[in-house]
């Protein structure tokens, strides 16, 4: 359909027509052929209104989403097609590791590939949007949706965000299985106050332009079709009323013409939020932000026809929101072909494709961070002298749901655990060492319980079966050389309305930890989690700790085949662990403060530091091992001034662009990758600059006793910051660029800009 069309076919719809293109509902208002009466009449909806709603939230099936579209159709007065949306966040049918975990891979290009087979499943199974890439910046790991960000780092969030969102959309978002991305939450999600879901933000408009808003730009620029207003206020005014953010900053800033969606009910929120008196207050709020789509609420559907109609909203406003999702329809070719890529085969198919199951196997252990080492990993697949026989105790040893929160749509039966992965690793003949199994207790405590958007969970077992649980685990620890246990939060217990005060490990796993190590110290932990965990007495006790995440379908494949070195943990982290939650938000990009603290210096009372911590995290930003070692030279540099560009054509004496480099040496026995990061501190500027910033990594993969030289390119363009009178630019001085395995390096140079 071409644009002159659009407007046509726009300015021969009613108002009513129009309005409903802006109401998004359930796939249950459509569940049978008839529509259905009970979600009407709950939404104080007309079946007219639900006739002509624009788009769907959470159907799925090819079978039911054709037969959803052709009924559709045939009421809608125009026979405009719906949009299929739903949460596709790590993965559709095949789960691959949570978001955060992604985040530790620093491979952008990997994550890429993974939204591209979700892409494809969900594609055909007539999705048409999934509401992903989430790149709120994250630093408080006591808030649950941390699992869903890639981290706390701007620049990796921003280059994690433009390749999910190709991967999602392709080279055009109308090609076969792909889908329309939508980067949400807009804006400055990812810090709310104390941690807690939902709450306020309050975040100066210095941080938020430096820190916060990059990765939403990121994913302009892009091409994302649709943007998510998020629920927090943000200088007090919520997200989807937010004027300044949705219009001045999103569309007029950054040339956003997409569709722009609130979050599920964000704008009937309006009235809790004590920013709108009643409804029709809501709707004008919102719809003078740009908010196009109304998510699972009456507001746009039952308090716009009158406002526009007496003229106190103008239909101006709705006609630009109307054809922005018109435009995104006919962008995915709905208008000649509704059905897109839907298709009943795959609402059939027995299996996950084999391609995409050697994938996910294949991409998991670039996620895991090896978070210690003392020498036990990798584990030997065939009995040694020092280690004969291996024990498995722990909750997650025969644990299915190892998926994350948000993973909705794959099957359970589907999910391959570390017990069926050693079972068929002996049956393969590639483990000749004996191997035993254990439980010990359960991942929720006795009698505990949790609710989940996918499904229910409770600890069923009785006090009598738990302590034979124990008893069997307690058993095999004596026997076994070395004890590998795999313990974790709940799934549940992270993505959103998860929020936690304490981030530990369970109590009532720590206490079967404590007696397995009285019995045997030998100990790997295998930590499952969606956020950083104060994991000070597992780090203390045990010889080896493995984060793994939430690691997707084939996670019990991916950690047998670490723990036993036919793979490596080659992921670093992307979010500091904090020592104690007393530190949250704990950043490795922080400010020094006029009173910096030193670790330990014995620097007297007076200083920024906490008298019962360390102000560093247990483990920081950019931290991981890996079952070989690396080596660094000192950095050099190509030069010691940079030119700073006064205008276009002119530069001052010095180059435009510095070469700063390392060799990199493997000096241990296997092959290993390491991930080389580069970070920059500005030593002076008009405001306090952070300590250091990422700018710059590369995954390097070496043989034992290879060494490369590996170089990086510093611009201008990388030392630019909001200056005290909030331009952006760069200023000259001096700077310090670093360069090793992590944010604490001191491996470094300086050099000036000029």
């Amino acid at each position: 359909m071409t644009s002159e069309q659009m407007k046509m076919l726009l300015a021969d719809m009613s108002l009513q027509e129009k309005i409903g293109q802006l109401l998004q509902l359930t796939g249950n208002f459509y569940a049978q052929e008839g529509l259905a009466t009970g979600p009407m009449s709950d939404m104080e909806l007309t079946r007219e209104q639900v006739d002509c709603a624009g788009s769907i939230l959470s159907a799925i099936g090819a079978k039911q989403l054709k037969r959803i579209q052709s009924s559709y159709m045939e009421r809608q007065p125009h026979h405009i097609p719906l949009l299929f949306m739903a949460d596709v966040i790590n993965g559709f049918r095949t789960v691959f590791p949570i978001p955060l975990a992604q985040g530790c891979s620093f491979d952008p290009a990997l994550s890429g590939e993974m939204a591209q087979v979700a892409a494809k499943e969900a594609a055909r199974t007539g999705l048409h949007v999934t509401f992903s890439p989430m790149v709120d910046l994250v630093r408080d790991a006591r808030w649950g949706r941390v699992m869903e960000s890639t981290g706390e780092d701007p620049y990796l969030n921003g280059l994690f965000c433009q390749a999910v969102i190709c991967g999602y959309q392709g080279e055009h978002v109308g090609e076969k299985d792909h889908i329309a991305a939508c980067v949400k939450h807009f804006a400055g999600y990812g810090a709310p106050m104390g941690g807690r879901e939902y709450n306020q933000v309050e975040l100066s408009e210095r941080t938020l332009r430096e820190d916060y808003l990059p990765a939403y730009q990121a994913g302009v620029e892009a091409g994302a079709e649709m943007f998510m207003t998020s629920f927090n206020t943000l200088g007090r005014v919520p997200s989807t009323a937010n004027r300044e953010l949705m219009q001045d900053i999103l569309r007029k800033e950054w040339g956003f013409d997409g569709v722009l969606i609130s979050d599920w009910a964000a704008i009937g929120e309006l009235l809790a939020h004590g920013i709108a008196a009643d409804k029709e207050e809501a709707a004008y709020l919102a719809l003078r932000a740009g908010v196009d789509i109304d998510m699972m609420t009456n507001v746009y559907a039952n308090h716009l026809e009158r406002q526009i109609r007496e003229g106190r909203v103008p239909e101006e406003w709705l006609d630009m929101a109307v054809l922005r999702i018109l435009n995104l329809k006919n962008k995915l070719g709905l208008f000649e072909n509704p059905y897109k890529d839907a298709d009943e085969v795959y609402d059939e198919m027995p299996d996950i494709e084999k391609a995409h199951r050697s994938f996910a196997r294949k991409a998991a252990p670039e996620t895991f961070v090896l978070l210690k080492n003392d020498g036990l990993l990798p584990l030997p697949e065939a009995p040694t002298e020092q280690v004969r026989s291996i024990a498995f105790v722990g909750p997650y040893v025969e644990e299915k749901r190892i998926c994350g929160s948000w993973s909705l749509f794959y099957k359970m039966e589907e999910n391959v655990t570390i017990r069926e992965a050693l079972e068929e690793a002996e049956a393969a003949g590639k483990l000749t060492i004996p191997v035993s199994c254990g439980k010990g207790c359960q991942v929720l405590d006795y009698g505990q319980e949790r609710d989940g958007f996918r499904d229910h969970t409770r600890n069923e077992s009785t006090r009598e079966e738990l302590e034979a649980m124990e008893a069997e685990a307690l058993a095999l620890a004596r026997k076994a050389d070395v004890v590998v246990m795999p313990l974790g939060e709940h799934h549940e217990y992270t993505g959103e309305g998860a929020c936690r005060t304490e981030i530990g490990i369970p109590e009532h796993q720590m206490e079967l930890f404590r007696k397995i190590h009285a019995v045997n110290p030998n100990i790997v932990v295998v930590n499952f989690s969606g956020r950083p965990l104060d994991l000070r007495e597992v780090s203390r006790k045990a010889r080896a700790v493995l984060q793994v995440w939430f690691p997707g379908t084939e996670g019990g494949h991916a950690i047998v085949d670490t723990l036993f070195g036919e793979t490596e943990p080659s992921g670093r982290l992307a979010m500091s662990f904090p020592y104690n939650v007393g530190q949250t938000p704990v950043y490795y990009s922080e400010l020094s403060t006029g009173r910096p603290h030193v670790d330990g210096a014995a620097d007297g009372r007076c200083v920024s530091r906490y008298i019962d911590a360390p102000n560093k995290p247990l483990y920081s930003f950019g931290y991981g091992l890996g079952y070989t070692e690396f080596t660094y030279s000192y950095v050099t540099l190509s030069g010691a001034v940079l030119a700073r560009r006064r205008t276009q054509e002119e530069s001052d004496s010095g180059e435009e662009q510095l070469t700063a480099s390392v060799t990199l040496t493997n000096i241990g026995g296997r092959p290993g990758t390491e991930v080389v990061q580069l970070y920059i501190r500005d030593l002076a500027g008009s405001v306090a600059r952070p300590r250091r910033e990422l700018k710059g990594f590369q995954r390097i993969r070496l043989a034992p006793g290879e060494s490369r030289k590996v170089s990086f390119a510093i611009t201008e363009e990388m030392l630019c910051f909001y200056r005290a009178d909030m331009t952006y630019g760069s200023e000259p001085g001096s700077f310090m660029v670093y360069i090793g395995e992590d944010s604490d390096t001191e491996n470094g140079a300086e050099f000036c800009l000029q």
